[in-house]
């Protein structure tokens, strides 16, 4: 078995008046796992580090530039018995302003702002929907442990 760290999950939020919403992206038809709701996701290119390819792939799927960055304290993580492998995956939270045009790539079909509780029903895995719950804990409770890094300033050097 091998153990394999080669995949980015970004999840774009939003503050409205009423909390926090995520925007979910819809697997286009002709992508490996066709209609399926996700955050940003993808790979990581040889020589590039996780948060450099996480910025990247926010870009590439929503044309958006965050105002907040971080790394979230989770790491998704699946079993590929195709090649019996364990992917782990580094977990990012990007903060955009409101209003904002997202511009989809061909790898997607449609897009949705959720509130958290709507997000996580479309989220296919545990861990994502985990993220979710993470990322709002740190974002609306003030007493929380959690400790977010802080990569806002190191991805305005790639804009």
């Amino acid at each position: 078995m091998n153990i394999v760290s080669n995949m980015v999950e970004v999840h774009i939020f939003r503050q409205t008046k009423t909390g926090i919403e995520f925007l979910l992206l819809k697997r286009s038809e002709d992508e490996i796992y066709p209609g399926l709701w996700q955050m940003v996701t993808g790979s990581v290119k040889d020589g590039e580090n996780a948060y450099a390819a996480a910025f990247r792939e926010l870009k590439e799927e929503t044309g958006l530039l965050p105002v907040g960055f971080w790394v979230v304290p989770n790491v998704n993580s699946f079993y590929s018995p195709d090649n019996d492998s364990v992917y782990l995956i580094p977990v990012f939270a990007a903060l955009v302003v409101d209003p904002c045009k997202v511009i989809i790539s061909d790898e997607h079909s449609e897009y949705k702002w959720l509130d958290p509780d709507e997000a996580k029903k479309l989220l296919a895995w545990t861990g994502q929907r985990e993220s979710v719950d993470i990322i709002c804990n740190y974002f609306l409770n003030e007493k929380s442990k959690l400790e977010f890094v802080d990569l806002t300033d190191r991805i305005r050097i790639n804009v």
